[in-house]
């Protein structure tokens, strides 16, 4: 009889303490992903509580640093890191374990994480999104792309065919996400509407961070929500693979929250849009079969 294995032992007991660290911080700080990974396949839920862990700790950055810059050393930090660069420090930092778990197990290209989190420095300033163009290009680095890993790590053959499919997913999910996030954006003085959008509904920049305007908010909200039912309506018409569900859950409570926006348009710019548990869960269970 051999010797049991007891590095294969401690390496098991690390990942699953990862796993329960990485879904704690998922529960905390997004929960519509939490409840994803726990729709899926039990064999999957690891990567994916990586994946989506890493995603909330580079969207919490600009929350845990003061200036621009030190948010842009944690972002290189994690791009250091995921092209393969030493730090002396991923023993300790379950996020992290996970992510290179998952990116080796699963193939998960690295580009993409690097465009994912030069895409990120956006958020640490209060520039402009000058058009449509780049919002939809900004969503497509960051919310797309971490669609496209979720669908990798759930059926690497359907993954082939899904890239138009999580592209307008993820932008009808990120521009619903603007949505329910806007008094924090007004409050920090982002202004993530584009440009062109702005003129086009007769608002200035400066005008939406006041919010003083109920009419011109309206106004707003009825463009960005336009533009998630938009792509979430050429999302829909796309053929999704049983297997892939799970990754795209969350993308199923965008037409609550567009509902939600045309009912209390002239109320989203101060309160956002608020989800109830139990409603998410009813969806995603609608959702799941």
């Amino acid at each position: 009889m051999s010797a049991p294995d007891n590095n294969a032992a401690v390496h098991v007991s690390a990942d699953t303490e990862n796993f329960q660290h990485c879904m704690q911080l998922l529960r905390q700080t997004d929960f519509d992903r939490y409840l994803a990974v726990l729709y899926a396949p039990e064999a999957k839920r690891s990567a994916l509580a990586g994946l989506y862990a890493f995603n909330a700790e580079i969207a919490r950055i600009r929350d845990v640093v003061h200036d621009a810059l030190p948010g842009e050393v944690r972002l290189q930090w994690w791009r250091d890191l995921i092209n393969g660069t030493e730090h002396g420090v991923v023993t300790g930092n379950p996020v992290a374990a996970l992510l290179l778990k998952a990116i080796s197990d699963y193939n998960l290209p690295r580009a993409v994480f690097d465009a994912y989190c030069e895409a990120r420095i956006f958020d640490l300033y209060n520039d402009a999104m000058p058009s449509r163009n780049d919002l939809e290009g900004y969503c497509g680095e960051t919310a797309c792309a971490i669609l496209q890993m979720a669908v990798m790590i759930l059926d690497s053959e359907a993954a082939k065919s899904s890239a138009e499919l999580s592209g307008h997913a993820g932008v009808a999910q990120a521009v619903s996400g603007l949505l329910r996030l806007m008094p924090l954006h007004r409050r920090r003085g982002q202004v993530y509407v584009p440009a062109d959008i702005l003129q086009a509904v007769g608002v200035t920049a400066e005008q939406l961070i006041k919010g003083d305007d109920k009419q011109a908010m309206q106004r707003v909200v009825a463009a960005l929500s336009a533009l998630a039912r938009e792509h979430y309506s050429a999302f829909e018409k796309q053929s999704m693979p049983a297997s892939l569900k799970p990754a795209f859950l969350p993308v199923r409570l965008v037409p609550l929250i567009l509902k939600r926006a045309g009912r209390k348009a002239d109320l989203v710019a101060d309160q956002g849009i608020e989800l109830s548990q139990l409603r998410r869960q009813w969806i995603y269970l609608k959702s799941s079969f």
